[in-house]
Protein backbone atom coordinates (compact mmCIF):
# COMPACT_ATOMS: atom_id res chain seq x y z
CA UNK A 1 0.00 0.00 0.00
CA UNK A 2 1.02 3.25 -0.50
CA UNK A 3 1.16 5.79 2.29
CA UNK A 4 -0.06 9.50 1.76
CA UNK A 5 3.08 10.76 3.58
CA UNK A 6 6.70 10.46 1.81
CA UNK A 7 8.41 12.37 4.20
CA UNK A 8 10.57 13.93 1.02
CA UNK A 9 8.96 17.77 2.15
CA UNK A 10 9.74 17.58 5.94
CA UNK A 11 12.59 19.83 5.04
CA UNK A 12 11.14 22.74 3.18
CA UNK A 13 11.12 21.56 -0.29
CA UNK A 14 8.99 19.36 -2.98
CA UNK A 15 9.34 17.95 -6.47
CA UNK A 16 7.66 20.29 -9.44
CA UNK A 17 6.37 17.71 -12.03
CA UNK A 18 9.79 16.31 -13.88
CA UNK A 19 11.86 16.23 -10.65
CA UNK A 20 13.23 19.24 -9.94
CA UNK A 21 13.23 20.42 -6.27
CA UNK A 22 12.27 23.66 -5.04
CA UNK A 23 11.25 25.68 -2.24
CA UNK A 24 7.57 25.29 -0.75
CA UNK A 25 7.61 29.07 -0.30
CA UNK A 26 8.17 29.06 -4.19
CA UNK A 27 6.37 31.39 -6.30
CA UNK A 28 5.43 28.99 -8.56
CA UNK A 29 4.02 26.56 -5.33
CA UNK A 30 2.44 29.48 -4.10
CA UNK A 31 0.16 29.79 -7.29
CA UNK A 32 -0.51 26.03 -7.38
CA UNK A 33 -1.21 26.19 -3.92
CA UNK A 34 -4.22 29.04 -4.43
CA UNK A 35 -5.22 26.87 -7.13
CA UNK A 36 -5.45 23.95 -4.80
CA UNK A 37 -7.45 26.17 -2.34
CA UNK A 38 -9.87 27.28 -4.64
CA UNK A 39 -10.51 23.78 -5.36
CA UNK A 40 -11.44 23.19 -1.95
CA UNK A 41 -13.74 26.28 -1.82
CA UNK A 42 -15.80 25.09 -4.78
CA UNK A 43 -15.68 21.79 -2.80
CA UNK A 44 -17.82 23.81 -0.01
CA UNK A 45 -19.67 25.93 -2.10
CA UNK A 46 -20.92 22.64 -3.76
CA UNK A 47 -21.90 21.15 -0.26
CA UNK A 48 -24.54 23.82 -0.22
CA UNK A 49 -25.52 24.21 -3.04
CA UNK A 50 -28.82 21.76 -4.06
CA UNK A 51 -29.45 23.11 -7.93
CA UNK A 52 -28.37 20.49 -10.09
CA UNK A 53 -27.26 22.61 -13.15
CA UNK A 54 -24.82 24.77 -11.15
CA UNK A 55 -23.27 21.62 -9.10
CA UNK A 56 -22.56 20.19 -12.70
CA UNK A 57 -20.76 23.59 -13.41
CA UNK A 58 -18.67 23.65 -10.56
CA UNK A 59 -17.68 19.58 -10.35
CA UNK A 60 -16.85 20.66 -13.95
CA UNK A 61 -14.47 23.37 -12.52
CA UNK A 62 -12.58 21.43 -10.14
CA UNK A 63 -12.02 19.07 -12.60
CA UNK A 64 -10.76 21.72 -14.12
CA UNK A 65 -8.15 23.30 -12.14
CA UNK A 66 -6.61 19.97 -11.65
CA UNK A 67 -5.64 20.45 -15.42
CA UNK A 68 -4.35 24.50 -14.24
CA UNK A 69 -2.95 23.05 -11.34
CA UNK A 70 -0.77 20.42 -12.95
CA UNK A 71 0.09 22.94 -15.99
CA UNK A 72 1.80 25.16 -13.15
CA UNK A 73 2.58 22.42 -11.65
CA UNK A 74 5.36 21.97 -15.04
CA UNK A 75 8.03 24.30 -15.24
CA UNK A 76 8.77 23.33 -18.71
CA UNK A 77 6.09 25.64 -20.47
CA UNK A 78 6.04 26.23 -23.52
CA UNK A 79 7.51 23.13 -23.47
CA UNK A 80 5.80 19.79 -22.90
CA UNK A 81 8.19 16.57 -22.49
CA UNK A 82 6.09 15.59 -19.83
CA UNK A 83 3.40 15.41 -21.66
CA UNK A 84 0.84 16.60 -19.24
CA UNK A 85 -2.83 18.23 -20.23
CA UNK A 86 -2.52 22.31 -20.62
CA UNK A 87 -4.89 24.98 -20.38
CA UNK A 88 -6.40 25.77 -23.44
CA UNK A 89 -8.10 28.88 -24.81
CA UNK A 90 -11.05 26.75 -25.61
CA UNK A 91 -11.50 25.72 -22.25
CA UNK A 92 -11.31 29.76 -21.63
CA UNK A 93 -13.97 30.10 -24.00
CA UNK A 94 -16.27 27.64 -22.39
CA UNK A 95 -16.29 29.71 -19.27
CA UNK A 96 -17.35 32.88 -21.62
CA UNK A 97 -20.13 30.91 -22.52
CA UNK A 98 -20.95 29.77 -18.80
CA UNK A 99 -20.62 33.56 -18.31
CA UNK A 100 -23.28 34.53 -21.15
CA UNK A 101 -25.99 32.18 -20.19
CA UNK A 102 -26.06 33.13 -16.32
CA UNK A 103 -25.71 37.11 -17.49
CA UNK A 104 -29.07 36.32 -20.02
CA UNK A 105 -30.53 34.94 -16.72
CA UNK A 106 -29.95 37.75 -13.69
CA UNK A 107 -29.35 40.78 -16.36
CA UNK A 108 -25.87 43.17 -16.93
CA UNK A 109 -25.21 44.54 -13.43
CA UNK A 110 -26.06 47.89 -13.16
CA UNK A 111 -23.84 48.70 -9.78
CA UNK A 112 -21.44 47.38 -7.59
CA UNK A 113 -22.97 43.99 -5.44
CA UNK A 114 -21.53 43.66 -2.16
CA UNK A 115 -20.52 40.03 -1.76
CA UNK A 116 -23.34 37.64 0.16
CA UNK A 117 -27.00 36.77 0.11
CA UNK A 118 -28.06 33.58 0.39
CA UNK A 119 -25.29 31.22 2.17
CA UNK A 120 -25.00 29.32 -1.31
CA UNK A 121 -23.89 32.69 -3.17
CA UNK A 122 -21.53 33.55 -0.40
CA UNK A 123 -19.80 30.61 -0.83
CA UNK A 124 -19.39 31.17 -4.54
CA UNK A 125 -18.14 35.06 -3.60
CA UNK A 126 -15.84 33.55 -1.39
CA UNK A 127 -14.69 31.07 -3.50
CA UNK A 128 -14.16 33.80 -6.20
CA UNK A 129 -11.63 36.35 -3.89
CA UNK A 130 -10.08 32.94 -3.80
CA UNK A 131 -10.07 32.75 -7.66
CA UNK A 132 -8.91 36.22 -7.87
CA UNK A 133 -5.77 35.40 -5.60
CA UNK A 134 -4.81 32.83 -7.38
CA UNK A 135 -4.51 34.94 -10.46
CA UNK A 136 -2.70 37.14 -9.02
CA UNK A 137 0.08 34.53 -7.72
CA UNK A 138 0.21 32.97 -11.41
CA UNK A 139 0.52 37.18 -12.19
CA UNK A 140 3.37 36.96 -10.13
CA UNK A 141 4.83 33.67 -10.90
CA UNK A 142 4.88 34.77 -14.78
CA UNK A 143 7.21 37.64 -13.91
CA UNK A 144 9.75 35.17 -12.81
CA UNK A 145 8.99 32.16 -14.66
CA UNK A 146 7.38 31.13 -17.91
CA UNK A 147 3.49 30.26 -17.53
CA UNK A 148 0.97 29.66 -19.80
CA UNK A 149 -1.10 32.36 -20.28
CA UNK A 150 -4.31 30.57 -20.81
CA UNK A 151 -3.76 29.64 -17.00
CA UNK A 152 -3.83 33.37 -16.45
CA UNK A 153 -6.98 34.08 -18.71
CA UNK A 154 -8.88 30.59 -17.21
CA UNK A 155 -8.82 32.13 -13.92
CA UNK A 156 -9.57 35.23 -14.50
CA UNK A 157 -12.70 34.39 -16.44
CA UNK A 158 -12.87 32.02 -13.76
CA UNK A 159 -13.45 34.30 -11.09
CA UNK A 160 -16.13 36.07 -13.30
CA UNK A 161 -17.80 32.91 -13.25
CA UNK A 162 -18.63 32.50 -9.94
CA UNK A 163 -19.50 36.10 -9.26
CA UNK A 164 -22.24 35.26 -12.21
CA UNK A 165 -23.14 32.07 -10.46
CA UNK A 166 -23.63 34.24 -7.32
CA UNK A 167 -25.84 36.17 -8.57
CA UNK A 168 -27.80 33.34 -10.44
CA UNK A 169 -27.90 31.44 -6.92
CA UNK A 170 -29.53 34.07 -5.34
CA UNK A 171 -32.02 34.98 -7.70
CA UNK A 172 -32.99 31.02 -7.23
CA UNK A 173 -33.29 31.45 -3.63
CA UNK A 174 -35.20 34.50 -3.86
CA UNK A 175 -32.31 36.78 -2.28
CA UNK A 176 -31.89 40.03 -3.75
CA UNK A 177 -28.34 40.65 -4.73
CA UNK A 178 -27.33 43.81 -1.99
CA UNK A 179 -26.45 46.87 -3.68
CA UNK A 180 -23.21 49.11 -2.76
CA UNK A 181 -23.98 52.49 -1.74
CA UNK A 182 -21.28 54.89 -0.91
Amino acid sequence: MVKIYTKGGDKGDTSLIGGKRVSKSSARINAYGDVDELNASLGVAISFIDDQEIRKILERMQNELFVVGSDLADPSYPENPNNIPRVSEDMVQELEKIIDKCEEDVGAIQYFIIPGGSKEASSLHLARGIARRAERSCVELSHMENVNPSVIAYLNRLSDLLFMLARVMNKRKGVKDVQWRS
